[in-house]
C-alpha cells in the first residue's frame, strides 16, 4: 500500500520541507514531489510504499519540528495503481524558447528543430513546466543567440535544467552548484542522459564562496533560478564574480519582488537591462557595465527609477 503525505504553504516553507525529506528519506525509497497549486500555495509530497498513516504522520511532524510549524500535513492511503506512470502523463513537453522540456515518456514527441532537453519529474525541483523555470530558458536561448559567452555558471542547478540548455546553446563548459547534494546527483544524472556530460561539472555549494565557484571567475553568463531572498543576500557576491560586461539571469520572483531584486544588484554596479513576465513571475536581465565599480550612493538609485528599464514583455 501506498501513503501519500502532503504538506500545503507558500514556496519558501515548502521547498525547506522538501529539502529535508529529500535529505532524509532518500535512503528509503521515499519518492518527493514539489508542485504548485491555485492560489498562490505550493504542496511538498512524500510517498511511502509501507506504514501506518497515523505513525507516519506523527514521524514527519516530530522529525520537521519548527520547520513545519504551522503547515498542514494530511496523510492519506492511495489506491493501489502506478503513481510514477500516472504523474509522467501530468507533464506533457514544454515549449520555451527554442527548447523542449519533456520526459523520458515523450521522447518521439519531439518537434523538429527544437532543443531537446529530457528531465523526469524526481527528487531536483526544475522539469521545466513551471513558469519561472520555462521563462528563464526563453530569456537565456535569446541571450545566447545575440552572443558568444565563454564562462559561464548555473546557481542552484537544481534537476540542472538550466546547465543543460546552457551547455546546448554554448558548447562551453558550464560550471553549476547546488546547496543540495541530492540536486547535484540528479543533475549530473540528467546531464548524461542529454549528452553533456563532458561540458558540465556539478558541485555542492552555498552561494559563491566555494573554491571551484572562485577559481571559475569572472564569468560573463551567470543564470540564478532561486527566490528573491537569497537572491538579493547574494548580490555582493555575486557582482564579484561577474566580469566587466557581463549578464545576469535572476528567476524565481514574483513580480511584486522585483524592484528589491533590483536595487539590491544596483547598488553593486550591475543594472538592469530587461524584466519580462510569465504570469506571476518575473525574470530579470540584468548586466555589469565595462569600468563600473561603484556600489554607491549612486548606484543604489538608479535600481529605483522606472523610465525604460522597466521595460515588460508578457
Amino acid at each position: 500500500m501506498t501513503l501519500k503525505a502532503t504538506f500545503v504553504a507558500g514556496l519558501p516553507e515548502v521547498r525547506r520541507i522538501s529539502n529535508f525529506l529529500e535529505r532524509d528519506y532518500a535512503e528509503e525509497g521515499v519518492i518527493v514531489s514539489l508542485d504548485e497549486r491555485d492560489g498562490g500555495d505550493w504542496s511538498a509530497e512524500a510517498y511511502f510504499e509501507d506504514g501506518e498513516a497515523g505513525a507516519i504522520a506523527a514521524r514527519l511532524t516530530d522529525w520537521l519540528g519548527a520547520d513545519a510549524f504551522g503547515v498542514p500535513l494530511r496523510v492519506e492511503a492511495l489506491p493501489e495503481t502506478d503513481w510514477i506512470a500516472e504523474g509522467l502523463k501530468s507533464l506533457p513537453p514544454v515549449l520555451a524558447g527554442r527548447f523542449v522540456i519533456h520526459g523520458s515518456h515523450d521522447r518521439d514527441a519531439v518537434p523538429r528543430g527544437r532543443i531537446a532537453i529530457e528531465i523526469d519529474a524526481g527528487q531536483a525541483f526544475g522539469t521545466g513546466h513551471h513558469a519561472t523555470t520555462a521563462g528563464t530558458l526563453t530569456v537565456l536561448d535569446r541571450l545566447c543567440a545575440m552572443r558568444r559567452y565563454r564562462r559561464v555558471l548555473d546557481l542552484g542547478t537544481g534537476s540542472g535544467v538550466l546547465a543543460i540548455a546552457l551547455a546546448k546553446l554554448t558548447r562551453r563548459p558550464v560550471l553549476a552548484t547546488d546547496i543540495d547534494p541530492i540536486a547535484v546527483a540528479v543533475a549530473t544524472e540528467n546531464a548524461a542522459r542529454n549528452g553533456v556530460s563532458p561540458l558540465v561539472r556539478f558541485v555542492t555549494a552555498d552561494g559563491l564562496a566555494q573554491a571551484e565557484v572562485r577559481r571559475g571567475a569572472p564569468y560573463d553568463l551567470i543564470a540564478a533560478n532561486i527566490l528573491a531572498e537569497p537572491l538579493m543576500r547574494l548580490a555582493p557576491a555575486l557582482a564579484r564574480a561577474l566580469a566587466p560586461g557581463g549578464d545576469v539571469v535572476l528567476a524565481g520572483l514574483l513580480t511584486a519582488q522585483r524592484e528589491r531584486v533590483v536595487a539590491a544588484y544596483a547598488a553593486q554596479g550591475v543594472r538592469l537591462v530587461r524584466a519580462r513576465s510569465f504570469g506571476a513571475w518575473t525574470v530579470l536581465h540584468l548586466a555589469r557595465p565595462h569600468g563600473v565599480r561603484g556600489v554607491g550612493r549612486s548606484a543604489r538609485m538608479a535600481g529605483r527609477g522606472g523610465g525604460e528599464a522597466w521595460r515588460n514583455d508578457r
